[in-house]
């Protein structure tokens, strides 16, 4: 088997809490780092929110491929854990997750939000692509909901902060919550 088959088949496993990723981390310990580590630690991000392409940042994450979207798409723990995830990012963005009262997910402001910001909210910042790539990964995964709520609160922040976030950062986030056709 080869390294990239390898690190795809210990996916699952890692999302379920049974094995470490390919740096020796469980997914637990990543979910209680502190914002310091979600911001300053780059090759977390594709363990937690993996895609049918290749990282160009980390070559030792995981691509998935149709067998594991329809296995996280089946099981409702992979999907309460990818939720779990989605979480965690949301709360370092200064974001939070609930329902309306129709049963509509919601994505908005949380009371933290304005002392998060300035940790991503400014031009260039990487965290623009993980945003890109979280999205990917919920519509990936038949998260759609999430993602398109999402989408519609960063929509409210680009409105409010264009100038920071840029129009092409913004395009990559609308086609990311396109639905891909191929998969």
């Amino acid at each position: 088997m080869n390294h990239q088959k390898q690190l795809s088949a210990m996916l699952v496993p890692f999302y379920l809490g049974e094995q470490q990723d390919s740096e020796g981390r469980t997914i637990q310990e990543i979910w209680i780092w502190n914002f310091e580590e979600l911001e300053c630690v780059h090759n977390y991000i594709q363990w937690l929110f993996p895609l049918p392409e290749r990282s160009a940042f980390n070559p030792d994450s995981p691509i998935v491929d149709e067998k594991i979207i329809q296995v996280f798409q089946r099981n409702p723990h992979l999907r309460q854990n990818l939720l779990r995830s989605f979480t965690v990012m949301l709360k370092f963005y200064g974001l939070q997750r609930h329902e309306s009262n129709d049963g509509k997910v919601v994505v908005s402001q949380s009371e933290d939000y304005l002392n998060r910001k300035g940790e991503w909210v400014c031009i260039f910042n990487h965290n623009y692509l993980r945003i890109t790539r979280i999205l990917k990964c919920l519509i990936t995964f038949g998260l759609e909901n999430e993602a398109q709520a999402f989408y519609e609160c960063l929509r409210q922040i680009y409105r409010e902060d264009s100038e920071e976030i840029g129009s092409e950062t913004f395009q990559y986030w609308t086609i990311a919550v396109k639905p891909n056709p191929t998969m």
